[in-house]
């Protein structure tokens, strides 16, 4: 009960029957078969009409074509959505909200429903209207009928699981970092940094599986992977990474060096892994141009570094309080900080190919999320830090703490600005 789109009616076809809105149309209008058969109603109708896909440029291979299609019905970009069209005000029970429906349906009071729908943040100021004025305008297209808004389906949870996964990585590569310029700690801080990146490792994967609409279907995830996913690779990842530096605290607390070495070496290269996984799956959201980015790899670790440096300075007095420990994450905290907004500059100013891509930058920078991101992400999340951090302030635990705020920020704003360029 959370299919939020077409699969084709697998169980369905999977029996030899066909797809239910193929059966249910009485007008034929969905034609569909096995496009290899050059004796089968589809392949002949794809050999003689004039056909159009949608969004041939993401390389996809769309299998779903239309007859006479044009841009203006393909393409959402091509027309802005209002409050003033047919099922405009249709924002409820679709995709992660389908329980909303269901409770309905099975006789809840409607305006009990709506109101867990307010407390859901989702907006349905149009949900009593008995009917809607199309105005049509000759000289533009406009949208006079179009699919349910299933509004932002990654939430604060990818968010707050970007940044935790950051600081369990982020502590880690730190520590690496340390040991290959010979800056260490000893071993009674290394096992509370191994325990604390743990913690937060567990909370990452508290997140990931609360973001489910089904959590107990992450058991599917580790037991029957999709090898091409990059959800199911991450996911391996993340256990093998925790498996390596819960070995690795363990051999500390024995006193078993070299096996602790091994440990922490396989670790180290994990935790690169993990930082940046992320990236690559967002990359797998063909539809969404922003996360096309081929500098998105650099922004997740460019994160961790600040996140794992930021932890060690807010938690230095348990972990060592060596001066050349305190001012090398000092130092790391500036340098990544610095290298953030260089990359964020760079992201935001180059010219992007599409525009969907363009409209999310403009969207983060004069729109929607501006003041989020300028004062938020950049001024308390970047600039500040890097004055408390200096020799004139000399408070290098507030900028830690505000870098950490600065980069859930940051991750929210591109999570979510991009989920708001309409696919359908």
């Amino acid at each position: 009960h959370t299919a939020a789109k077409c699969n084709y009616c697998a169980h369905r076809v999977d029996v030899g029957l066909e797809p239910a809105c193929v059966n249910v149309c009485p007008e034929h209008a969905i034609v569909s078969g096995d496009m290899d058969d050059p004796n089968s109603e589809i392949a002949e109708m794809l050999a003689r009409e004039q056909l159009s896909v949608r969004k041939p440029e993401k390389g996809t291979q769309p299998n779903v074509y239309y007859i006479n299609g044009d841009e203006a019905s393909l393409n959402p970009s091509s027309t802005e959505r209002s409050d003033q069209y047919i099922w405009s005000s249709q924002k409820t029970g679709v995709g992660h909200y389908a329980k909303f429906a269901e409770k309905l349906a099975a006789g809840k009071n409607a305006n009990d429903m709506l109101a867990e729908l307010d407390a859901k943040q989702i907006s349905y100021s149009n949900a009593n209207k008995k009917s809607v004025e199309v105005l049509m305008d000759s000289g533009k297209p406009r949208r006079v009928y179009d699919t349910p808004d299933k509004g932002i389906l990654w939430g604060w949870e990818v968010s707050a699981y970007i940044l935790t996964k950051a600081i369990s990585s982020g502590m880690i590569l730190i520590l690496s970092m340390g040991w290959l310029m010979s800056i260490e700690v000893e071993n009674n801080g290394k096992m509370f940094a191994g325990s604390l990146a743990l913690i937060f490792l567990a909370i990452t994967g508290a997140l990931l599986v609360k973001d489910l609409d089904q959590p107990k279907r992450f058991l599917y995830v580790l037991f029957r992977p999709q090898w091409k996913s990059w959800l199911a690779k991450g996911a391996y990842v993340i256990t093998f990474f925790g498996a390596l530096i819960s070995g690795w605290v363990v051999s500390l607390y024995f006193e078993a060096n070299q096996l602790a070495n091994l440990f922490f070496m396989a670790g180290a290269l994990f935790a690169v892994m993990v930082a940046v996984y992320t990236a690559f799956l967002f990359a797998q959201s063909k539809g969404r141009d922003f996360w096309q980015s081929p500098t998105l790899v650099l922004h997740m670790f460019v994160h961790s570094l600040m996140a794992g440096s930021a932890v060690f300075l807010l938690a230095a007095s348990f972990i060592s309080t060596d001066l050349t420990w305190l001012n090398f994450n000092t130092t790391v905290l500036m340098g990544s900080t610095m290298i953030n907004l260089i990359l964020m500059l760079i992201e935001l100013t180059i010219t992007h190919p599409t525009h969907d891509a363009k409209r999310v930058v403009a969207m983060i920078t004069t729109g929607r999320y501006k003041v989020l991101f300028w004062v938020g992400a950049i001024a308390v999340g970047n600039a500040l830090p890097l004055l408390l951090v200096t020799d004139l302030v000399a408070f290098p635990e507030g900028g830690a703490l505000l870098v950490l705020i600065g980069i859930f920020i940051t991750e929210k704003i591109w999570v979510e600005a991009p989920q708001r360029i309409p696919l359908t």
